[in-house]
This record gives C-alpha cells, sequence and structure tokens, in this order.
C-alpha cells in the first residue's frame, strides 16, 4: 500500500512538472514571438522562465529519484558480492539522506527568511513561492530515501519504480 501510495504522488508531481514545462515553453515561445514580430520585449519572461525552470528541475528530481534513474557511478558496487553490495547502498543512502535533510531545512529556513520580498519584475511573486520548492521537493526526496533505506536494512530487494535503471547509452 505504501509504495502505491508513493508511486501515486511521484505521478502527480511528474505532471506538475510537465505541466511547469510546458508553461516555459508557452512563456518563452511568446517572448520570442512579441520580440521578433511585434518588436516589443517582454521585461518579465526570462526571469518567470528562470522560476519555472527551479521548480522543474527539483520535481524532475523527485520523479528521476523515484524511478531510479539519477546518475550514478555502480560498475565497482555491481562487481561486489550481495551482502557487500548492500552494506554499500545502505551507506550510499544515508549520504544521501543527509544531504536531502540539508536540502530540505535549510530550503526551509531561506523560504521564512525571504518573507514578503518580491521578484524585480514581478512584484505579485513571492520569492518565498519560489525557494518553497525546496523544501517540498526536500521533504519528498527524504520520504523516497527513507522508504528505500526500510527496504535495504529489511533485506528485501529495492524496486526501481517501474522503470529500469539508464545506461548513460545514447543508444537507449
Amino acid at each position: 500500500m505504501w509504495g502505491r501510495l508513493l508511486g501515486r504522488a511521484v505521478a502527480l508531481v511528474e505532471w506538475f512538472s510537465i505541466a511547469l514545462l510546458a508553461a516555459m515553453v508557452v512563456v518563452v515561445t511568446w517572448a520570442v514571438f512579441t520580440r521578433y514580430v511585434l518588436n516589443a520585449s517582454l521585461v518579465w519572461y526570462d526571469e518567470f522562465a528562470s522560476y519555472l525552470l527551479v521548480w522543474v528541475t527539483f520535481f524532475g528530481a523527485v520523479v528521476a529519484d523515484y524511478h531510479r534513474k539519477h546518475i550514478n557511478f555502480d560498475l565497482l558496487v555491481n562487481k561486489l558480492k550481495p551482502t557487500a553490495r548492500r552494506v554499500v547502498d545502505v551507506i550510499g543512502e544515508i549520504a544521501v539522506l543527509g544531504f536531502q535533510f540539508v536540502l530540505f531545512y535549510y530550503g526551509w529556513v531561506l523560504t521564512e527568511k525571504m518573507g514578503d520580498e518580491t521578484a524585480i519584475s514581478l512584484p505579485w511573486v513571492k520569492i518565498a513561492w519560489v525557494s518553497a520548492v525546496l523544501p517540498v521537493a526536500g521533504a519528498m526526496l527524504l520520504v523516497l530515501s527513507l522508504d528505500r533505506l526500510v527496504t535495504l536494512l529489511s533485506g528485501r530487494k529495492v524496486v526501481q519504480g517501474g522503470h529500469g535503471s539508464w545506461s548513460g547509452s545514447s543508444s537507449e
């Protein structure tokens, strides 16, 4: 049940990321059109597109982590015996968990400190809204990593999130 709930939550994040990416494409396309066809530049598009890119990046990291698609160096780990590999995997997951805690905690601190600061070209956009992706994505990554760590410690096989890992080959 827990795995299914995580899968649904990540699917929701994935669709939200797709919507953000589509919005970014629309904004940048509109900016190019207004600049080169209408000869009227938009003063706000690059800042807004940058904020969308930040959100797409962090939510994309959540989706990639769930599907075990983040880049990794497993050449040596794959040659280890199962017990040694599990130990290395647990140590690696604890290190990842530490980074995700830092992302969550300091993202929260940053979001609180931003308070009522607003964007330069978009005074109705609060910087806290932009930086809120840090603790939100950090919390999601923490949950995914804790789930993976519990799975590793219980001796069960870590599921790939429905997809096999990517080898890095451009032919895949």
